[in-house]
């Protein structure tokens, strides 16, 4: 099987987990860190053009998990994110890493918020290494072990 249908295959198993876990992911750790992990995955090669950024809201919006939050409240979170990030990466990715985080308290939210950056960094069918280093940064701000997620 080519490396890519792999992705693939373990990017739709990651939702179908996330789907499955989302009466258990309500709390505004789980909000927040997750929109911070859109932005971080979206600027991810330091820059996010228009498209982008309209790509990942819309995936936002359509994700079952974060359903659970109302969508103008996700999009005004990942646009403060992404502002953040936009404006000085480097001081941005800091603060961004420390608002994911906030999730390590409770590991099921906190490997949620990984697979939500994997699912939103394999969405345009190319899970790039600049997308791969920012979910395996995070998976370090959370406690996690990168080679769980094939990081």
């Amino acid at each position: 099987m080519a490396l890519w249908d792999r992705f693939k295959e373990s990017a739709a198993t990651m939702q179908t987990q996330l789907t499955a876990k989302k009466n258990d992911l309500k709390s505004g750790a789980f909000r927040d860190a997750s929109m911070a992990m859109c932005a971080l995955v979206a600027a991810a090669d330091g820059s996010v053009d228009p498209s982008e950024r309209m790509r990942v809201a819309q995936l936002i919006a359509g994700n079952d998990v974060l359903q659970n939050f109302p969508a103008a409240d996700l999009q005004r979170r990942f646009d403060d994110a992404l502002n953040k990030l936009t404006a000085d990466f480097a001081f941005g990715k800091v603060s961004i890493l420390q608002e994911i985080a906030k999730a390590k308290k409770k590991p099921a939210e906190a490997r949620a918020v990984i697979q939500i950056g994997i699912v939103i960094g394999g969405a345009d069918g190319d899970f790039d290494k600049d997308e791969r280093a920012v979910v395996r940064e995070a998976c370090f701000a959370l406690g996690l072990p990168p080679n769980e997620f094939d990081l």
